[in-house]
């Protein structure tokens, strides 16, 4: 198992990387209430070798992006930041896509802006608006692309043929869809990335399956002295070297705890044990 991942051919991060959902109140509408504390983690992540952040416009209506600016910029050298736009929130409780061309490039600029950036490294899709052809909106992202204001292009929540259909309209580095040992609905996904040379990008990676005791999780993590959050980290990193984890906290000995799973090697046995879980 490797350590690192190559995104695009030429941006090497570290296996687990950070996700910044959760810095946001619990709708994902406002910043962190803890302002300092946010920033502390981010901080944190980046000091105990975290190179790979994500991000989107649309968590906290941008506020994200800033805070990520105020808590690491200038940035390290070797750091990726990777956001993602086409998701609007008109209110809490709603995300909802847009995909038109010109809203897609704005929120990109205002990205920029709040990042402190020159350009965005990995800009993903956040949702695919089916009231839009994915040609549009890939297009949108191509033309950014080629204006040198985006390094590569991902997706989100995207199906085989989606993925097919975007590749023929510009490079497709990453996916991004709901993957975990509890929600393993995209392996077909995984698998076309995987053979394709696209990095996939689980997100709420460490949803549970059974931990309770005599369960496989608990069984597995007794045997190598773990705790289930990275016993089901370690699990996705065993399941394909295409796989960049992004598991998000608030907590520094919680992220600690994320980061330190790319040490553990589980036997095949093992992850074939966790595997029929």
């Amino acid at each position: 198992m490797t350590s690192t991942i190559t995104l695009g051919g030429d941006l090497r991060v570290n296996r687990i990387g950070y996700g910044t959902m959760r810095l946001a109140d619990p709708t994902v509408w406002h910043g962190p209430a803890d302002r300092d504390a946010a920033i502390a983690v981010l901080r944190g992540a980046v000091e105990l070798g975290v190179n790979f952040i994500d991000t989107s416009d649309a968590y906290a209506l941008g506020d994200s992006e800033q805070l990520i600016a105020e808590a690491l910029h200038p940035y390290r050298e070797g750091l990726v930041i990777a956001t993602k736009v086409g998701v609007t929130r008109p209110s809490p409780a709603e995300w909802t896509p847009v995909g038109h061309p010109a809203y897609l490039r704005q929120q990109a600029e205002l990205s920029l802006r709040r990042l402190r950036l020159d350009h965005i490294d990995l800009l993903q899709l956040h949702r695919i608006d089916p009231q839009v052809p994915l040609a549009d909106q890939i297009g949108a992202l191509r033309r950014l692309l080629d204006e040198g204001k985006v390094r590569h292009i991902g997706l989100s929540e995207a199906t085989v043929e989606q993925l097919r259909e975007a590749a023929g309209i510009a490079p497709i580095t990453s996916v991004q869809n709901q993957y975990s040992l509890a929600v393993r609905d995209h392996e077909a996904v995984l698998d076309y990335a995987a053979a394709h040379g696209i990095t996939f990008i689980p997100f709420y990676p460490v949803a549970m399956v059974d931990t309770t005791a005599g369960s496989p999780v608990a069984t597995v993590a007794a045997e190598l002295g773990a705790t289930p959050t990275r016993i089901a980290l370690a699990w996705l990193l065993h399941r394909s070297p295409a796989i960049l984890p992004i598991p998000g906290t608030t907590s520094l000995p919680h992220l600690r705890d994320n980061i330190t799973a790319a040490d553990l090697v589980l036997s095949e046995e093992q992850f074939e044990r966790l595997s029929a879980s």
